[in-house]
């Protein structure tokens, strides 16, 4: 049965120089001729496509696109009946966005108990609107009320209710992004699969070394000299997602554990940061595995 989410549409205020777009997320079991169906839908109804992506993975077909209009022939009310209609017939899950060009990209971070990402992203000024917080604990609740960002605390016993809790919750204030802020749960590949390049996560070491839990436990005990942080890309494959941002520090021989996790730390915030102004300001590519990053 074909799933279609019915988003609010946000009472926005069309500014001089923004346009009014439509962004169509289909997902279903992979079948010839989708991309063309809803291609066609939107040349007859006078749209111009904007951006496509679409991607096929283990027999799963998902697409997402956005598309404009002519102020005087735009339509919501009409785009989604046609849509959903024709998401019926292919039986594929429909989402529908309207979006404003230029309009700042929304921001939903995942956390678990350690506060010091959260903290560097509530401080940062970043080109984007941190919206939403969600935690499998209640430990950061106060640390986002006291920010005036909404928290919702979200058990992660069943991997499967709570992943299907979380995508209400993302869906209902419209996430364009999602950041894992040490975030200490591992998502499904179908999860991940739907949200591709869009999950950024910080892991506490230099990448490919020490994926996992305990990096900075694994670090110490290999006795390695120069340990460091990855803000990358989540991908179903567990720390191996493309790197966006990296630092790297020298580990003194007479620290403790705890000294080199106070010192990763520090690095976290500022690498998780670096490699969000980079995802916002849209200056890379992704191919082969890799971020491609476009110098100005």
């Amino acid at each position: 049965m074909a799933k279609v989410s019915k988003i609010a549409t946000r009472k926005v205020e069309v500014r001089p120089g923004q346009r009014r777009l439509v962004s169509i997320t289909v997902i279903g079991r992979d079948r010839t001729g989708v991309i063309a169906r809803f291609t066609n839908m939107l040349f007859v109804g006078g749209a111009n496509i904007e951006a496509l992506e679409e991607q096929v993975q283990h027999g799963m077909f998902s697409m997402t696109l956005q598309a404009s209009w002519p102020a005087a022939t735009y339509d919501f009310l009409r785009i989604r009946q046609d849509a959903e209609g024709l998401a019926k017939e292919l039986s594929m899950d429909l989402t529908l966005r309207e979006l404003l060009t230029h309009q700042r990209p929304r921001l939903a971070v995942l956390v678990t108990k350690e506060p010091h990402c959260l903290q560097a992203l509530l401080k940062a000024k970043l080109a984007c609107d941190l919206v939403l917080v969600v935690g499998n604990y209640p430990d950061l609740g106060e640390l986002a009320l006291r920010a005036k960002i909404p928290f919702y605390q979200n058990p992660w016993l069943k991997r499967i209710e709570a992943e299907a809790r979380l995508s209400k919750l993302l869906a209902e204030h419209e996430i364009d992004f999602i950041v894992l802020a040490r975030f200490m749960r591992i998502l499904s590949p179908g999860f991940v699969w739907r949200w591709k390049n869009r999950i950024i996560n910080i892991h506490p070491s230099l990448l490919p070394a020490f994926p996992g839990a305990n990096a900075y436990r694994q670090a110490y005990e290999k006795g390695v000299k120069i340990a460091g942080v990855t803000a990358h890309f989540v991908t179903p494959h567990l720390d191996e997602g493309p790197i966006l941002s990296q630092e790297a520090f020298r580990i003194d021989p007479a620290w403790n554990l705890a000294k080199v996790v106070e010192r990763g730390q520090q690095a976290e915030a500022r690498t998780l940061l670096a490699g969000m102004k980079l995802f916002l300001q849209q200056r890379y590519d992704v191919y082969w595995g890799k971020v491609h990053e476009r110098r100005p």
